[in-house]
Parts: structure tokens; C-alpha cells; sequence
């Protein structure tokens, strides 16, 4: 099978269950975007992986990475589809709550509002964290006017939360400095 089909030249895709719709379709915009998002977040993780004390959040990265990729599933499921695709759950959701309650823990209560930089690390969190809100604001396009899950939200909603603690939590292993706003 080649890895080319040529029916996406003329600017159209097919959603699972073979509904084809523009390359422009808020569904299309909704999944690429989370699609972009696991992408930059499997980067973190192999930037992290090569510091055994950020081990634990390379971890979460993967298992963040699958959730994504579930959720890709479920933006790109055409209208009146019957396929059987993962789910998320509310105990992705759950463990995720946890997860980034795990890093608030261990971190000092902030003054001011963290903005990117400090270091390579804390600045590439900060670009998961904004493309993932770009992410969500495409997936609520997405279901204004179509059937897509809520866990989908909720679980893009908490990411950004999540990438939001867990550079909170990179700055301070590293010991490098915590950028704050001062307006």
C-alpha cells in the first residue's frame, strides 16, 4: 500500500467512517492541532528523558501522549459513525487531576504569573501549554457543532493545567530561574 492516495489534493480528507469533508473542517483543524500538541509534547519528553530526575514526567508525558492520540480518534470520527474507537474516561481524567496536584504539592505558592523562559525546558513546556489551549479552543469549535465527548474538553482543559505545573516543576529541579510578571 502506498503511503500516498492523491485524494487529499484537491483539499479534502476522510474523518473515520469515511465521511469526507475539507482539510478546513473544524473537526480536521481540531484533531491536527491535538495531533501538533502530541508531537511537541513527545519532544519535552525526549528533552527530559536525558535527566533521570525528570523520569516521573517523562512518564506522564507518554501516557499524555496515548490520551492525546485517543482524543485525536475521537475529533476525527465522521457524523453518524458506528465505528468502536478508545474512549477517554473519567479515569484518564482523574489521573490527571491527580498528576498535576501531585506537582502543586511540591511547589512554593507564586505571586505573580510565570511567563516562559528560565530555561530550555520551562520555555518548551510553555509552547505545550499554549498550543495546547489552542488545541481545546479547536476541539470547542469542534463541539458547537458536532457530537464530540466531553472527557475530550475536560482532558485539554487539564492538560494545559498539567504543562502549566509541570514547568513550574522543571524550573525547580533544575534550578534555574522562575520568569514572573511584573506589570
Amino acid at each position: 500500500m502506498k503511503l500516498y492516495t492523491k485524494g487529499g489534493d484537491k483539499g479534502r480528507t476522510s474523518l473515520i467512517g469515511g465521511e469526507r469533508v475539507r482539510k478546513t473542517d473544524v473537526r480536521v483543524e481540531a484533531y491536527g492541532t491535538a495531533d501538533e500538541l502530541q508531537a511537541n509534547i513527545a519532544y519535552l519528553a525526549d528533552r527530559m528523558a536525558h535527566d533521570a530526575t525528570l523520569a516521573p514526567y517523562v512518564e506522564d508525558c507518554r501516557k499524555v501522549c496515548s490520551l492525546l492520540m485517543t482524543s485525536c480518534s475521537m475529533l476525527a470520527l465522521g457524523s453518524h459513525c458506528e465505528y468502536n474507537i478508545p474512549q477517554l474516561t473519567d479515569e484518564n481524567i482523574a489521573w490527571l487531576e491527580g498528576r498535576i496536584d501531585a506537582l502543586q504539592d511540591g511547589l512554593k505558592p507564586i505571586e505573580y504569573f510565570t511567563i516562559p523562559g528560565g530555561c530550555e525546558l520551562s520555555s518548551l513546556c510553555h509552547i505545550c501549554r499554549t498550543v495546547c489551549r489552542r488545541a481545546e479552543r479547536r476541539a470547542i469549535e469542534a463541539a458547537e457543532n458536532y457530537d464530540i465527548d466531553k472527557n475530550v474538553l475536560v482532558l485539554l482543559n487539564r492538560l494545559s493545567d498539567y504543562l502549566y505545573a509541570l514547568c513550574r516543576t522543571i524550573t525547580e529541579r533544575l534550578d534555574a530561574e522562575e520568569v514572573l510578571w511584573q506589570p
